[in-house]
């Protein structure tokens, strides 16, 4: 009698699902290319050109992985929000915030901030503010802005919940930025 009650805890067990390692390689290769800024910059043109070239393979991967069905964890579909983010078409960031809701659904606490992000690259991409505030964007000869930026339509508990800059921590980095620049 005790073994009929244990089976079913016993199957539960056997069907845990872990990360797909194919995956975690695939996002470990997005984030080596971005880790040194001064190599990036320094590499000029041609290292961007080929970091593009790489980007369209790692999201054809994670592509297939997904048609697949091979990714099932909150892991494994925050992994590929971030790949899909550093796309070069609107269609790749709305896929990355898809993906990045998938995670969320699947218990990734951490990728409430990738699901704002992507849509904030989605909306600037197709030519409308951003809503959350998370894209910088730099210009020749201009100083970093996040404009156009709707501060109106999201409110700043929805901004703390997502884990996104409030308006307040923005302020706040800025002048500790000038603090920090003025002799």
């Amino acid at each position: 009698m005790v073994l009929a009650f244990a089976m079913p805890a016993l199957a539960q067990d056997a069907a845990v699902v872990s990360d797909n390692p194919e995956m975690a390689a695939i996002l470990a290769s997005d984030q080596a290319v971005r880790q040194d800024l001064s190599a990036v910059l320094a590499g000029g043109r041609a290292y961007a050109e080929r970091m593009i070239a790489e980007d369209a393979i790692r999201r054809e991967q994670v592509r297939a992985l997904l048609e697949a069905g091979a990714l099932r964890t909150g892991a494994d579909f925050h992994a590929a929000a971030f790949v899909f983010q550093h796309g070069s078409m609107p269609d790749d960031y709305l896929l990355a915030h898809s993906l990045a809701l998938a995670a969320v659904a699947k218990g990734s606490t951490e990728s409430t901030w990738i699901a704002a992000a992507t849509l904030d690259r989605y909306l600037q991409m197709t030519g409308k503010p951003q809503i959350y505030g998370t894209q910088t964007t730099m210009r020749r000869g201009q100083p970093p802005t996040r404009d156009p930026y709707d501060h109106v339509l999201v409110p700043e508990s929805l901004l703390i919940a997502l884990g996104v800059p409030t308006k307040a921590r923005e302020e706040a980095s800025k002048a500790a930025q000038g603090a920090s620049t003025t002799p």
